[in-house]
């Protein structure tokens, strides 16, 4: 099989999405793009997270074409592939059915910049027009409202993220996640306060050098 240090990663990562409770059975799903060969690495449609193997693994072309694999790759298998056909900033796309984030999703709200550490994914987290699932209309959608960001709401669904490499892109899912249930136990009691544009630009400028670089 190809591209087995990828499948290790889409397997441990589903599994973490469960065990953090961002997704429950099959919700959501994971890919990682090979960027030199074109080929993209995706998790199967209708199986639950701890039950996929690595043979279970879709490896497919961005056509739809499938290289490698006997299961029916992710529904939402075109929604991944816009990302890694028109934006050359991710090589990862994480699918999921988070509480906080689908929460705003349901309500269609953008989540607007109340915390800093909103800027891994931009300056906010727009929310998509709705489409139905698995859909070129909801892949398009969702592709405008995540432009110059790497997070998007996916209206009445859930949330999807991007990255250059699987680590980054799960850490743009988890603190969105946390900045969104922070703003909704805010907008419980209060009207948050939201930080400016020049604030949050210079958090993106500070977050390039942040950690172990």
């Amino acid at each position: 099989m190809q591209m087995n240090e990828e499948r290790s990663k889409l397997i441990a990562y589903g599994k973490k999405l469960i065990q953090d409770n961002y997704t429950l059975g099959t919700g959501g799903n994971l890919s990682i793009f090979n960027r030199e060969k074109r080929q993209m690495l995706i998790t199967p449609s209708g199986i639950p997270f701890p039950e996929i193997t690595e043979s279970d693994l879709v490896l497919m072309t961005l056509d739809g074409t499938v290289v490698e694999g006997t299961k029916k790759p992710s529904s939402e298998w075109v929604m991944h592939k816009i990302f890694y056909e028109k934006r050359a900033d991710l090589n990862c796309m994480i699918h999921a059915h988070t509480i906080y984030s689908t929460v705003l999703a349901e309500l269609r709200w953008n989540l607007p910049a109340t915390h800093y550490m909103i800027a891994v994914a931009g300056p906010d987290v727009r929310c998509a027009e709705y489409a139905s699932y698995g859909t070129p209309e909801l892949a398009e959608n969702a592709y405008t409202a995540m432009e110059d960001r790497k997070a998007v709401l996916l209206a009445n669904h859930g949330i999807l993220v991007g990255h250059k490499d699987i680590e980054n892109a799960y850490n743009v899912l988890e603190e969105v996640e946390y900045c969104a249930n922070i703003y909704y136990r805010a907008k419980s009691i209060g009207e948050p306060v939201v930080l400016d544009d020049a604030e949050m630009l210079r958090m993106a400028t500070k977050f390039q050098s942040y950690g172990q670089i």
